[in-house]
């Protein structure tokens, strides 16, 4: 709990800074659509809650998608996998843009959920793999890329949206097309996994108890991640796309600030556990203050803007519990976990639509249930402290993953965890 700080995760190979490059783009998919949520219900005749099936098709599949990416990538290695998912994000993110109904956006944003699902599983797998500076080192540079593709999608978003809610869609396929490109040439090739990974082994992986504990803790936090994100443009009285992108960009960078910067202070300082209850608290009240205050627009915006000081702790700390205190390999682990909490992430605002038309005009109850799931996850965290005590002491051993430049099989190290934690 008190060892000293990490070697910095930013001096890093070219291959690695090529892999977190299209990491930042991917992620900007998430908040990209945001500032031409409003614009796309005017434009094309949709409901809020038919705008909102735009991050249920995209998460949703990646969800599914997830349970097969080790598979995939056991047999034809990461990078041809990273390829793989890059194009198909191009191909269906261009589609998407060239769409003429809603019903085919969410289509197009499905595909593109395919490609993502492929590319983020196998990227974390890759950064942890070829990164300097430990697993713990690598699991910052992934999250900086998280919040800095948070942060710039929105205004990339906004700025493109504001010529036409094409942009944003066409944008991403060329900076992916980029990323592509970049991929091909820097990373090296990568040899398909001694051990193929078996269809069925995230599944299974749920099993153990300390995975499915985590998981289920993501679910519950990605619930009210995803009610917050895409919800409450519809709440803010703003209709300009470039301005709904100023407050997403304010809310992605306080996410990447406090991924990179706090998260790991505050973790060497009270641990993995307390520092998580408390912030699942914080970020259940933020939520409450939302639902309390959904018609006054400035109460909204700042409960936004400040939510992405929760998110950037969560992010790093709930990812790095489960690779911790999950006894299978890590691509299996990640598999597991993508699984789980993006089932939660990708119904939660077609949900928070559906109530709003159905019962609450106001949309207060939406975020009261956001806020309700998130102090949940604080109760089920508790249900694992023991491990994640134990992973902050060190004392959990995991299997490591295998060097991209190595095909020799190895064995697992047997965890370290109690026999309790597994059912």
């Amino acid at each position: 709990m008190h060892d000293s700080p990490p070697t910095s995760p930013f001096r890093q190979p070219r291959a690695v800074w090529a892999v977190a490059f299209a990491c930042v783009v991917s992620f900007m998919g998430i908040g990209l659509v945001d500032p031409i949520l409003k614009s796309l219900a005017g434009q094309l005749n949709a409901t809020p809650t038919q705008v909102e099936l735009l991050f249920t098709s995209y998460l949703v599949i990646t969800a599914f998608a997830m349970l097969i990416t080790g598979w995939v990538s056991s047999r034809l290695g990461a990078k041809r996998t990273l390829i793989a998912g890059l194009a198909i994000i191009v191909v269906f993110a261009a589609l998407a843009g060239s769409s003429g109904s809603i019903g085919g956006i969410v289509g197009f944003r499905a595909g593109w959920g395919l490609g993502n699902a492929l590319f983020i599983a196998t990227s974390l797998a890759v950064i942890v793999a070829s990164a300097s500076g430990g697993f713990a080192g690598a699991i910052i540079l992934y999250e900086t890329a998280l919040g800095v593709g948070i942060a710039l999608g929105p205004v990339i978003g906004g700025v493109l949206g504001s010529i036409s809610w094409r942009g944003p869609f066409y944008g991403v396929s060329v900076l992916m097309a980029i990323a592509l490109v970049a991929t091909l040439t820097l990373l090296p090739k990568t040899p398909p996994a001694a051990r193929k990974q078996r269809l069925g082994e995230p599944l299974v992986a749920l099993k153990h108890r300390s995975l499915a504990l985590t998981s289920i803790v993501g679910l519950l936090y990605n619930w009210g991640f995803f009610t917050l994100l895409g919800y409450s443009p519809f709440l803010m009285g703003i209709d300009s796309p470039i301005l709904l992108g100023a407050v997403f960009c304010g809310w992605g960078a306080f996410v990447a600030v406090f991924s990179v910067l706090v998260a790991p202070r505050l973790h060497r300082r009270f641990g993995t556990a307390r520092t998580l209850y408390v912030n699942f608290a914080l970020m259940a009240v933020d939520l409450a203050l939302i639902g309390v205050f959904s018609q006054v627009p400035a109460v909204v915006v700042v409960g936004v803007i400040v939510a992405g000081a929760f998110i950037g702790v969560n992010n790093t700390l709930v990812t790095t519990a489960v690779m911790s205190i999950a006894p299978v390999e890590r691509p299996v682990a990640s598999a597991t976990y993508g699984f789980v909490r993006f089932i939660g992430g990708g119904l939660a605002p077609f949900v928070a639509g559906l109530l709003v038309e159905a019962f609450d005009p106001e949309a207060h109850l939406p975020f009261f249930i956001a806020a309700g799931t998130v102090a949940v996850a604080a109760l089920v965290l508790s249900l694992v402290r023991g491990p994640l005590a134990a992973a902050d002491r060190g004392e959990v051993a995991q299997p490591e993953p295998e060097p991209l430049d190595r095909v020799e099989r190895r064995e697992p190290v047997a965890s370290a965890l109690p026999v309790a934690d597994a059912d």
